[in-house]
């Protein structure tokens, strides 16, 4: 049975491919070309499950297909771990500025880990003014999943994945808001965009 897990990592596993591409699509060309460079042999795309169904059915994803489909998935999630109950409006969710887990680790050194004796939360952090008008960040439960140590496995990878999925949709909007600066901009003819 594959896990959510495995799922996400065939996400990024995916976005990073979509990346690379972007890159060399967007990369300038080189005005000057030496004679001494030797030709270089283009390596083989690596295969991978993604790969292999956007070949097999003939269709490439774009980003916009990516996006599509883990917004998807986060509002399964959202649905599955009770989030509404905390915020009820699906939609509201993305205007936090950020999430965080409580009880288990997700940084590269403990990825997935959970924290013994620590309480598991999903933390939605934004910013509110306090009295004197000055803004503050304030630490919003969006969801209690009880002690480390009674957390089912599946469980655990379902709200990593909610957390790392909403991060990712986040940052498709950030994305969005400075193409958009970007555009208001006078550029010049030879920038990337």
């Amino acid at each position: 049975m594959s896990s959510s897990l495995d799922k996400l990592k065939a996400l990024t596993s995916r976005l990073e491919e979509k990346l690379e591409q972007k890159e060399t699509v967007s990369k300038p060309p080189k005005k000057e070309v030496t004679q001494t460079k030797k030709a270089s042999v283009e390596e083989p795309v690596k295969e991978t499950s993604v790969t292999k169904k956007a070949s097999a059915s003939k269709v490439t994803l774009s980003s916009d297909d990516v996006r599509k489909e883990n917004v998807v998935r986060v509002k399964e999630l959202y649905e599955k771990l009770k989030i509404f109950e905390k915020s009820p409006d699906f939609d509201k969710i993305f205007i936090y500025k950020a999430m965080n887990l409580s009880g288990i680790g997700l940084k590269e050194e403990d990825f997935g880990e959970v924290r013994e004796g620590k309480y598991i939360q999903i933390i939605a952090i934004t910013y509110e003014p306090d009295k004197n008008g000055k803004k503050k960040a304030k630490n919003i439960s969006l969801g209690y999943f009880g002690k480390a140590e009674t957390l089912d496995n599946t469980l655990k990878n379902e709200i990593i994945e909610f957390v790392l999925r909403w991060r990712y949709e986040k940052a498709f909007q950030n994305v969005e808001h400075y193409k958009d600066l970007i555009a208001r901009v006078e550029t010049t003819s030879d920038t990337l965009f």
